[in-house]
């Protein structure tokens, strides 16, 4: 992270969950917490429904489901758009079996404000790509959620996102490293605009490329901290997972 861009006193916690270090960061005013995650050696998973086929929902669900297995959530968080119903609005991949196809075209809301993008976990890595880039490499996604819009793309923020825009909501995300080993998540933790957010990646977490995952909606999980934010059922979650004392 570039310290040099993050204002006077930005950190003003940290905190090492051994599997993930999260911090409080403060840029042009307004508040985030952000989760750093190496992706190149922590498991990396996504969660949406439990082995009989039920929706999951909320971090306290993934947990149970993990207990199991001698697992649990070092951090997690909500990870792309979903219907009514929680389906994914766009291409999801869990444990390598397809659930949705990639949705190219544009569409109204958030998510048709194109470009889009999927974020996508693989062996030892984890890469956001835009859409139709996605398309065109067709990489081995062991997990991966579609979600919209990009913030950063290539290092240049989203076209379409305006400084002086008056849309702000909690909002959360996801950027990657170049080289796929660092995976960045941030939620707001003040409303902000998409102009904003997406600055906060590209000047500050220094992420080629980043996509947006929600707004309004954004919740967190982080064990070290005891944050576990609470709410309506989710669609799908990305998480951490680390082994159970």
């Amino acid at each position: 992270m570039n310290r040099a861009l993050v204002t006077l006193g930005a950190v003003l916690w940290a905190a090492q969950a051994g599997a993930v270090s999260c911090e409080k960061v403060t840029h042009d005013a307004k508040r985030y917490t952000v989760c750093e995650v190496d992706a190149a050696n922590q498991d990396l998973r996504l969660f949406l429904n439990d082995d009989n086929g039920d929706l999951l929902g909320h971090f306290s669900s993934v947990n149970d489901a993990l207990a199991s297995d001698g697992k649990r959530l070092a951090f997690a968080m909500n990870a792309g758009m979903y219907h009514d119903d929680r389906s994914p609005v766009g291409h999801y991949v869990e444990n390598g079996q397809e659930q949705m196809r990639v949705i190219a075209n544009p569409g109204p809301g958030n998510f048709g404000l194109l470009p889009n993008g999927v974020f996508c976990i693989r062996e030892g890595r984890a890469d956001v790509f835009e859409t139709l880039d996605f398309v065109d490499q067709s990489p081995d996604c062991q997990f991966a959620t579609q979600s919209g819009p990009m913030l950063v793309i290539n290092g240049e923020l989203h076209p379409r996102f305006l400084p002086d825009s008056t849309s702000v909501f909690v909002r959360n995300g996801v950027g990657t490293s170049a080289d796929g080993t660092r995976a960045v998540f941030v939620i707001s933790d003040d409303y902000v605009t998409f102009h904003e957010f997406g600055s906060l990646f590209r000047d500050v977490l220094e992420t080629p490329n980043a996509l947006f995952f929600d707004g309004n909606i954004s919740r967190m999980y982080e064990r070290a901290s005891n944050r576990s934010d609470v709410g309506f059922s989710l669609g799908p979650i990305v998480g951490v997972v680390e082994d159970a004392p």
